[in-house]
């Protein structure tokens, strides 16, 4: 029982980072379709929607870090290995957020093909765009500093923004 108890909480400080990172990040988005859409009908992501959505994306982040393929560029420069997860997690994410609007439009017409056409016919594409330009800074952002605190190390990363952690007292 103890092992499994130390296998669930490894899991959970390793989801943690990339869960609260694009917690922010969609919320960030969420806001900024509710300005753009702002006198339409749409109605953006509740905090638990997106909080769901969060967990899914860091698991799946995760996940994408076991496969072989994803730290293809270990001994070459950062930006080999930034560029390309940086890639891989924006097709991800561009997919989820085209499925996003589909799903919307299909709800409102009552099926998945009438939801296409009529997605085609109303989605207001930069607005779709300058989401998918936020969604891929925030992602850069993301895999670059992960990329870093690979390389320099998580503990010195924490010395190098909050100082030196305090001794325990004994």
């Amino acid at each position: 029982m103890n092992r499994v108890v130390e296998k669930v909480k490894e899991e959970f400080l390793a989801v943690l980072p990339p869960t609260i990172f694009f917690f922010v990040a969609l919320h960030i988005v969420a806001v900024i379709r509710a300005l753009m859409a702002r006198g339409t009908v749409y109605q953006p992501l509740s905090t638990l929607a997106i909080a769901i959505a969060a967990l899914i994306i860091g698991k799946a982040v995760l996940i994408a870090d076991l496969l072989p393929s994803i730290n293809r560029f270990p001994e070459r420069p950062l930006i080999f290995n930034i560029v390309w997860k940086t890639v891989i997690y924006v097709v991800v994410a561009t997919a989820i957020h085209f499925a996003e609007r589909w799903i919307e439009f299909s709800r409102e017409s009552k099926s998945l093909v009438a939801g296409w056409d009529e997605m085609a016919a109303q989605i207001v594409w930069p607005h779709f765009w300058a989401i998918e330009i936020l969604l891929l800074v925030l992602v850069l952002l993301y895999c670059t500093s992960r990329e870093l605190i690979r390389v320099i190390g998580r503990e010195r990363v924490r010395r190098i923004f909050f100082g030196p952690l305090p001794l325990p007292e004994l």
